[in-house]
């Protein structure tokens, strides 16, 4: 860009660094305090303005710029890097008693006597992957994963891509130390995780096991530009090495200074008076575990006193000041009794493992997900094999790896039926699956109506998989078109159903025939276009008809859409049994709404923030979490003074008792439905 003649090199000097102290201003406010002060086109504008002066002005870039979290070419290796303090492995609890011989332990060693209170700090043990940052006079210098404790891998531009992590340490309270070693968890939310598998089998039909495989994977990719789209982000939870700097004499200093330095930490971190209130909080921290937006296996529990930390040292692979109380697990082993198939919506064979049915994280689980007959060469799991499966928040159960050890020489190993087990129609391979090409699949029918009556699709109350069953055997229901013509009178006798359900269910109906454009497509269960998919190609089509004349190269030029996208788009589009089947849909009623017709939505829960907390018999946490964000609100894990609704299920937790300590409005489940249906209707009209 040539240079504008209006400005000087010293004028856009000057300018330059009071853009960056506002960007890193503003970006304090939003990742670390979560309390913004000006809005995102403000925000970007700011930006913008930064990004054109260092185009007129190369030689006034430096490292440290918010515009150079991403750039340069892709690493060939990292190189590695050694730690100046080792980042130590931390010993395992997992009951209150060995928490309690843990607090003996080191009144023992600091020679305290057994009935004095030593403080703790607590914190949730996040599953992610741990790394060292290296800030030199405030700037991040580099950084790198925890590797073996001892040396590490050089991943500074992989971080760099991380927004929550400062580039430059904020100084308007305390001034940065001459150099900070500060020590983090990278982690990814299961929210993005689920988007990125979502993203991942679209395109590439493989898939994360967990979020902390897709952090570790995310961050070390050669390629920064990988990582920077995988929004991974961070919680510090201590110090390695620190000089030039305040004086830190307790482990809760450190959590209270590191925000102010731009550094943030995990809101749920308390310091306790004792080990009995440690394990208190560990409980509380336990109750929300499934309602966390990451994975956590555990807390940390350490001794809040610095100088009983140079006292209690260390052994040659874990500090005695600190000691990690696990959660139950979420893994166990059990034996494979069978593999058998299951046919999806778009005609995809997928394997499940039949298991001997075992607790995992408090559920009894008898099925798992192989993914599909690569992974299963992949990791060799054969029928009979002795495995480990994962259950994780509202992830289906999978199978880990088998353990070869306990094999007796009696297993099978798995091969794929060559016809379909539903419909009999010879399977054909394509990629990494296995496909029943028979769109008439009763089993195919059966997925594709309860994939479109889903909560992300038409989310149909009242439609759930044992109706969907019945309607079918009692023939109501052939393709996802006839739900739209079901009458009061087909159902009000049916087993189940009487007077006040049958007319739930109708209504509920009604209610759904007007839809987004975008959650239309993915109801429509067109292979490879999942959530994600649907909302790029209702954005860029704006409407149904033009996207049904679209060209496989139309398709293509649009980013995120590959090949295989385009070609299986193109091709549903060709095909005259699914053009009358949408047909049939709008004569029935079905109105697809588009972007310009949609209209703001007068919501109970706009700008409010919700909690839930017990079991809710309708809707999954994650559902309930997902309308509550449509609706213009946020779900947060724990109540305090700015919790607007606190939502109870069955059997709620410690957070119903703090709601009524603290005044929060309560609302039963019941309750909820009617604010939703009302917000959803106004949505309608």
């Amino acid at each position: 860009m040539p240079r504008d003649r209006k400005i000087t090199l010293e004028e856009a000097k000057k300018e330059i660094e009071k853009l960056r102290e506002e960007i890193r201003y503003h970006d304090y406010r939003y990742y670390v305090l979560s309390d913004p002060v000006i809005s995102d086109a403000e925000y970007d504008r700011l930006f913008r303005r930064l990004q054109e002066l260092e185009e007129m002005f190369p030689e006034l870039i430096t490292p440290d710029s918010p515009t150079q979290r991403v750039g340069g070419a892709p690493l060939p290796e990292f190189k590695k890097v050694k730690h100046r303090v080792p980042m130590l492995s931390i010993q395992d609890a997992f009951n209150d008693e060995e928490i309690r011989e843990f607090d003996r332990r080191v009144k023992r060693q600091l020679g305290l006597p057994m009935d004095i209170d030593i403080e703790y700090t607590i914190e949730p043990k996040m599953d992610g992957l741990a790394g060292s940052l290296i800030y030199e006079r405030g700037k991040f210098v580099l950084g790198a994963t925890r590797g073996d404790g001892v040396e590490g891998e050089d991943v500074t531009a992989n971080l760099k891509t991380i927004k929550t992590i400062p580039l430059k340490l904020v100084e308007s309270e305390i001034p940065a130390p001459e150099y900070l070693d500060a020590r983090g968890e990278v982690f990814m939310t299961r929210d993005e995780f689920e988007k990125l598998n979502r993203r991942q089998e679209e395109v590439m039909g493989k898939i994360f096991s967990n979020p902390r495989n897709a952090a570790a994977g995310s961050l070390r990719q050669l390629d920064p530009r990988i990582t920077a789209e995988r929004k991974l982000d961070i919680y510090f939870y201590g110090i390695g090495e620190i000089r030039g700097g305040p004086e830190l004499k307790s482990q809760w200093e450190i959590l209270q200074i590191l925000p102010r330095w731009g550094l943030k930490v995990n809101p749920l971190a308390r310091k306790c008076r004792n080990i009995e209130e440690a394990i208190e909080a560990h409980r509380e921290i336990l109750e929300q575990r499934e309602n966390l937006p990451y994975d956590a296996d555990g807390t940390v529990i350490k001794v809040n006193d610095l100088e009983y930390w140079a006292k209690l040292g260390t052994t040659t692979r874990t500090p005695r000041y600190m000691i990690a109380y696990k959660f139950p697990a979420q893994e166990a082993i059990t034996r494979i009794v069978d593999i058998e198939v299951s046919v999806g919506k778009t005609g995809i064979v997928t394997p499940v493992a039949i298991l001997e049915p075992v607790d995992v994280g408090g559920a009894i689980v008898s099925r798992a997900s192989l993914h599909n007959e690569d992974e299963i060469k992949r990791k060799d799991v054969r029928i009979g094999d002795w495995v480990v499966v994962r259950r994780a928040g509202e992830v289906i159960p999978e199978v880990v790896k088998p353990i070869p050890e306990r094999r007796t020489g009696e297993e099978k190993i798995f091969k794929m039926p060559d016809k379909c087990p539903a419909c009999g129609t010879p399977l054909i391979k394509e990629g990494a699956y296995w496909i029943c090409t028979n769109a008439s699949c009763p089993a195919q029918i059966r997925e594709h109506i309860k994939h479109f009556v889903s909560r992300r699709a038409f989310n149909i109350m009242g439609l759930g998989e044992k109706v969907v069953d019945l309607f079918i055997e009692r023939g109501l229901i052939k393709d996802i078109a006839d739900i739209f013509y079901l009458k009061y009178e087909d159902i009000v006798n049916l087993p189940g159903f009487a007077d006040k359900s049958a007319k739930n269910l109708i209504e509920a109906i009604d209610n759904t025939r007007k839809i987004p454009f975008d959650r239309f497509l993915y109801a429509l269960g067109i292979r490879h276009v999942g959530e994600h998919i649907a909302k790029v190609l209702a954005e860029n089509f704006k409407t149904l008809d033009n996207l049904r004349k679209a060209t496989f190269e139309d398709l293509v030029s649009i980013n995120e859409i590959g090949p295989e996208i385009a070609e299986s788009v193109v091709d549903f589009f060709k095909n005259e049994a699914n053009l009358k089947l949408i047909e049939k849909m709008q004569q029935g009623g079905v109105e697809i709404i588009y972007e310009e017709e949609t209209k703001s939505v007068e919501s109970p829960f706009a700008g409010k923030t919700v909690v839930f907390t017990g079991a809710l018999e309708n809707f999954s946490r994650e559902d309930a979490k997902e309308i509550i964000e449509k609706l213009g609100g946020k779900v947060a894990s724990s109540v305090s003074r700015k919790t607007d609704f606190v939502v109870v299920g069955e059997n709620p937790g410690s957070k119903f008792q703090k709601a009524q300590q603290l005044g929060v409005r309560i609302i039963n489940e019941e309750e909820f439905l009617k604010m939703i249906k009302e917000a959803e209707g106004g949505a309608n009209e």
